[in-house]
């Protein structure tokens, strides 16, 4: 039942969207539960300890954790490797999803869990999320199309070539690697996952707000249970999350699809 499958929304102080990835997963039949890092570290009374190992899902909301000191998401990823970091690794090899919306997707990327190409997690992160072109936050509704053939798991059963709404909110959402073909194996071993597109013509500023390669807004691992994504799924649930809900009313919001194509797999 999927009223069994428990979701661990991990959060520390500067998170700030964990109430919405919470919601989201209750609204597709989960357990979700907020988790404080300091719980996994057994740094908490001993009532409220948890165990990684219990979860069935991993996510990593979106915020400002740690206020994005260092480089956005990279103190939340440190004090997890440094924590938990082995029971993380084996989470993600034994194929449990994980997903990182926004901050989180930058804390996958800081944590080498995406784009992992050559282990399930390097100690040496291979790419970033950097700054944003226009040099600010960008704060918009952003079109999405599904490109990922297949590998997935949080777009099984969503059309190919879909187009949906996310809302974006991030200044450094950028992926930049000291690997100047990494766009191409990402295509090439399906890794990519959403790209951000226009309603007509060419895909430039606003419609990519970072200025990302190959407009690339979310990625995914090579076994496809890890996605980091920028836009935010969690923020577009019902159709009045649309900017445009009096003409374009749905019977839901395109992000509960995500939330739907794993919970069938679990």
């Amino acid at each position: 039942m999927t009223k069994d499958v428990k979701v661990c929304v991990l959060r520390i102080e500067g998170t700030n969207c964990e109430d919405e990835m919470y919601n989201a997963f209750q609204m597709v039949g989960a357990s979700p539960e907020k988790v404080h890092l300091k719980q996994l570290l057994g740094q908490a009374p001993l009532d409220m300890r948890r165990n990684i190992d219990d979860y069935d899902i991993l996510a990593l909301p979106g915020g400002f954790s740690a206020g994005d000191y260092v480089r956005a998401g990279a103190i939340f990823a440190a004090r997890i490797r440094s924590g938990i970091g082995p029971q993380i690794r084996k989470f993600v090899e034994s194929e449990k999803p994980v997903l990182g919306v926004c901050n989180g997707f930058q804390i996958l990327v800081e944590l080498g869990l995406l784009p992992a190409m050559d282990d399930v997690m390097p100690s040496i992160p291979s790419a970033a999320l950097f700054t944003n072109d226009s040099g600010r936050f960008e704060c918009r509704p952003t079109l999405l199309r599904n490109d990922n053939r297949g590998k997935c798991i949080f777009t099984k059963g969503i059309e190919k070539k879909r187009v949906m709404m996310f809302p974006s909110a991030h200044a450094e959402g950028k992926l930049l690697s000291m690997d100047s073909d990494l766009v191409d194996k990402l295509e090439d071993n399906d890794q990519i996952v959403f790209r951000y597109v226009a309603e007509e013509g060419e895909t430039k500023y606003p419609w990519n707000p970072n200025g990302s390669r190959s407009d690339v807004a979310g990625i995914c691992n090579p076994a496809g249970n890890v996605m980091g994504m920028m836009p935010h799924p969690e923020r577009s649930l019902t159709p009045y999350n649309h900017p445009d809900w009096t003409r374009k009313c749905k019977e839901e919001g395109d992000g509960l699809a995500v939330f739907q194509a794993v919970m069938r797999l679990i």
